[in-house]
């Protein structure tokens, strides 16, 4: 009998562990892809989503400043008792009548940052004074550092510091942050120097011809006068930041308190 001749096998070239593993890579690459676009989108929604919170809580802190100005509780009730600045002797209170601006104005031109309790005169320098954050930011030309220019943080002496001369969110109104299931707007729960959110108020002296001024004249039947009881108008300003560092926000507005009919 012959014996059995072996049959020869094709040899393997790894044709199908090069595929595989080529396979496994680009797998691992789309995955990485799609966390690294997650993750993206993820920063983008959290940095919208802290300014908004910003957003909201610089409008409230106008807000808080018109009732401030008014007097009254953040109820808009009549202001009739503490915290409220007609009943706290040490604060200064928004002029009532015309004998008290011109006092109010001189007093305030010579505190060193023209500011006091929230109350200021009209910043002659720097309107941006957000941007001058700390004694060591780029200021360009050097000549905007005027009478007034304070930093918002000034670490070396506080009490320069614009945020100490600034009112917090229901310092004078009494309006609360909180409810039953927690705080509304956390900034505004914030108490740290460089947190949270302040607004101040410029008194700017108005025309002498404000109250015979229209504001609507294409017509002498549809004039509207402006009805001043004092000849100052009111600039505010509102500076809340996030939770994130990089989150600022800034609002202003320009307020004419006017006579209400009998």
């Amino acid at each position: 009998m012959h014996p059995t001749q072996p049959t020869l096998q094709p040899s393997q070239r790894g044709a199908a562990l090069f595929v595989v593993i080529v396979l496994v890579m680009l797998s691992m690459l789309l995955a990485l892809w799609a966390s690294r676009t997650s993750l993206f989108n993820e920063m983008i929604v959290g940095n919208d989503a802290d300014y908004q919170r910003a957003f909201e809580a610089a409008q409230a802190l106008l807000q808080d400043a018109e009732l401030d100005i008014r007097g009254e509780m953040a109820d808009g009730s009549a202001c009739i008792g503490p915290p409220c600045r007609a009943y706290q002797a040490e604060r200064l209170h928004f002029p009532a009548d015309a004998k008290e601006v011109s006092p109010l104005l001189t007093l305030l031109e010579n505190e060193a940052s023209r500011c006091k309790d929230a109350i200021c005169v009209r910043r002659v320098g720097r309107q941006d004074f957000w941007n001058y954050k700390t004694p060591t930011t780029t200021i360009s030309p050097a000549a905007n550092t005027s009478a007034g220019e304070i930093p918002l943080f000034n670490t070396g002496n506080q009490a320069l510091a614009l945020t100490t001369y600034g009112a917090r969110y229901g310092q004078y109104t009494g309006a609360a942050n909180t409810t039953a299931n927690g705080p509304l707007n956390p900034i505004l729960t914030e108490t740290a120097l460089d947190k949270g959110g302040w607004y101040w108020v410029e008194i700017m002296r108005y025309s002498d011809t404000a109250n015979s001024s229209q504001l609507i004249t294409d017509s002498a039947a549809n004039q509207l006068p402006l009805n001043l009881d004092l000849q100052v108008i009111y600039r505010i300003t509102a500076v809340a930041f996030g939770r994130k560092p990089e989150t600022m926000v800034v609002l202003q507005q320009t307020y004419a308190r006017q006579r209400l009919k009998d």
